[in-house]
């Protein structure tokens, strides 16, 4: 049907008169922000309907293939047998930063029985129009940019290649960039016959960087020449690669700029919710502006409220260390090593709140947890692409367990860098049910994990790395400002005058909690925003009532790095791997090393967080908490047995002693 005037329904289900004009951004009956939902079109038959034509009388053609659902209020049609294709969205939901994910089948076309697939989380902006694909945007981006490219391809060769869809990275118009992020339209399957290597991927590459930077031509060229010609590792690719990206993001300056605070809002008896940095914070600590925390406690009064407040404490004591020891080493230090003490550090929080909630004798709904998301920024020393020293690789490295969210924001976009810990994604993982279907089950919000509640061998982690190479806000944030799309819904007001030094950061973090008191009122909120300058403009001043440091990359001539293995010293592992002596009456033994495990044949249960309507499952009945005699955490200790701790602490090499005394 060719349609003649577009138009778009409120969401509100309650409104008296939801047809809005499309374009509009709010409704102009009940005042509800109106969603524009732009979905891709997969197959043949989708690219032949022309635009301006209304399908299933719901969906808008904007372009070819291009379609807008006129009706997001209503969940879209999902037969009840998924179709094969729809299942590699379904298993890659964890890529969602990259890939987009399934929404539903436009059935019942007029001449043809075929159902097409629709894809939401697109790389199509929020008016309709298609992000370029890299080459079309290639010549135009910096030598950072260009190398960042092409190692998220590699990252996501893996996954692909695990379910056949390797293909997917080969095809040059499926491959689009949202600024720094590589995304892609769809995913192909690999023909059984066609065994794709990391060769075809340098064929494909060896176009680009022919035209790539002066300062990483060469690099690029070098490493797309062993992918062509000789059966290389990927593992020795991923090296070669990631050096050559840190050392071009190290040429940029980096200014850091960051405010946290917490509320208890309008309704709450009392704030479950802590975040680093806050109100209190010391603006002289050492680990400002490196490192943020937001975490949300569960488990009600002296219950969730502890549990938030041991996690960042926790957190900071170890990350303070890691930082410490990164700085001291003359080689870098692998993403991949730096994930494995991350996870681990997230392991010895999980384990401190079990112990608690084992000594006080806490059983299902009463053991207290917490989410957490917390971001890392490691300055490590590298030479760079043109031969100086720099102090800063622009590494970030950004973790969450729970539903607490990191969002990335420019001038341009908004993107939500973290996947929640619910039953509706984890319905989407075990690729049994489409996310908007999911969304309906009356427990669709109930936490599937959090820090606290079961031994942390179960805990199922992953800890992002990204390369800040362009200005922006990193936010996170507790639920209470997330709930109801509020961040999606608002960023351009409460962001870009940050962006273009209008508003310092701690006067945003106190707009954000704000509106989160308005909109969302029924729970507490935290805000911890960081502001990321590469660029020399938008000086904002700062703000007393709210701690904001800045830290600026120095570029300092340094002699040539010696060769050395890359490793962490013996401090680092110490304050992982500490043999604990601790006064309690709890067998404690705990292997760090093991990957997590999730038990499929233990049934839920529900724990609820109390006067919020979110509940926790719970993956056992009876919680086998083991807090490690190895890897519990420096404040765990020194919480439970302060002499102790000090003595254990003078028998640790002399750079640890003075982080493990002076950081009690």
């Amino acid at each position: 049907m060719i349609s003649t005037q577009l138009i778009i329904y409120c969401i509100n289900p309650g409104c008296n008169s939801p047809i809005n004009p499309m374009g509009d951004r709010v409704c102009a009956s009940c005042q509800t922000p109106l969603v524009h939902r732009y979905l891709w079109a997969t197959g043949s038959l989708s690219a032949k309907i022309p635009p301006t034509t209304k399908v299933v009388d719901r969906y808008e053609v904007i372009k070819h293939q291009i379609w807008l659902d006129t009706q997001p209020g209503l969940p879209p049609d999902v037969p009840e047998e998924l179709p094969k294709e729809v299942i590699p969205y379904l298993r890659l939901y964890q890529e969602r930063l990259h890939l987009p994910q399934a929404y539903g089948f436009a059935s019942d076309l007029e001449g043809d029985t075929t159902d097409i697939l629709l894809l939401e989380n697109v790389p199509i902006d929020e008016t309709g129009n298609i992000y370029p694909t890299i080459v079309e945007a290639w010549e135009q981006a910096t030598a950072v940019r260009q190398v960042y490219w092409l190692w998220q391809i590699l990252q996501l060769w893996t996954p692909l290649s695990e379910l056949g869809l390797s293909r997917s990275l080969l095809v040059v118009d499926n491959l689009r960039v949202q600024g720094w992020c590589v995304r892609l339209l769809e995913v192909y399957q690999t023909p059984a016959d066609e065994k794709l290597s990391l060769q075809n991927l340098g064929q494909c590459w060896q176009f680009w960087v022919a035209s790539a930077k002066a300062s990483v031509a060469k690099g690029l060229q070098n490493i797309v020449q062993q992918m062509c010609e000789t059966e290389v590792e990927l593992e020795a690719i991923n090296i070669q690669l990631n050096n050559l990206l840190l050392a071009s993001a190290a040429e940029l300056p980096l200014v850091l700029k960051v405010a946290g605070s917490t509320d208890i809002g309008p309704v709450m008896a009392q704030n479950e919710d802590a975040c680093y940095p806050n109100s209190l914070s010391d603006l002289d600590e050492p680990l400002l502006p490196h490192l943020s925390i937001v975490c949300d406690g569960i488990g009600g009064h002296e219950g969730g409220e502890v549990a938030s407040k041991l996690a960042v404490q926790s957190v900071k004591l170890q990350i303070r260390a890691l930082l410490t020891e990164v700085t001291e080493q003359a080689v870098l230090v692998p993403p991949e090593l730096l994930q494995e003490q991350l996870e681990a550090s997230l392991r010895v929080v999980n384990n401190l709140i079990s112990a608690r909630n084992n000594e006080q004798k806490r059983q299902g709904k009463e053991r207290m947890a917490t989410t957490i998301v917390m971001a890392v920024q490691v300055p490590q020393r590298v030479q760079t692409s043109t031969g100086w020293q720099s102090n800063n690789t622009h590494e970030l490295y950004l973790a969450n367990v729970g539903d607490s969210r990191a969002y990335w924001i420019t001038r341009n976009y908004c993107q939500l860098l973290t996947v929640d810990d619910d039953v509706a994604t984890r319905e989407v993982r075990l690729a049994k049910s489409l996310y908007r279907k999911a969304l309906l089950r009356p427990d669709a919000s109930a936490l599937t994990q959090a820090l606290g509640t079961r031994d942390a061998e179960s805990l199922r982690l992953k800890v992002q790395r990204f390369i800040v190479e362009e200005d922006g806000i990193l936010l996170l944030c507790s639920d209470g400002l997330s709930d109801n799309n509020w961040v999606e819904q608002s960023w351009q007001n409460y962001a870009i005058p940050v962006l273009t030094g209008k508003l310092t950061v701690g006067d945003a973090v106190r707009n954000w909690i704000n509106l989160a008191n308005e909109k969302n009122g029924r729970d507490n909120t935290s805000v911890v925003l960081t502001y990321y300058r590469v660029s020399p403009e938008y000086l904002v001043p700062v703000t007393p009532a709210l701690p904001e440091e800045i830290i600026e990359a120095e570029i300092q001539e340094e002699q040539e790095e010696q060769e050395e293995p890359i490793f962490l010293t013996e401090s680092s592992r110490s304050l992982l791997d500490l043999d604990l002596d601790l006064d309690l009456d709890l067998d404690l033994d705990l292997d760090l090393s093991e990957e997590p495990f999730i038990s499929p044949q233990i049934p839920p249960t529900l724990i609820t967080k109390p006067n919020r309507g979110k509940r926790l499952v719970m993956l056992g009945g009876v919680l086998a908490l083991l807090v490690g005699g190895t890897s519990l955490g420096l404040f765990a200790w020194w919480q439970f047995n302060p002499q102790g701790f000090q003595q254990m602490c003078r028998q640790l090499p002399q750079k640890v002693q003075q982080v493990c005394l002076g950081g009690k």
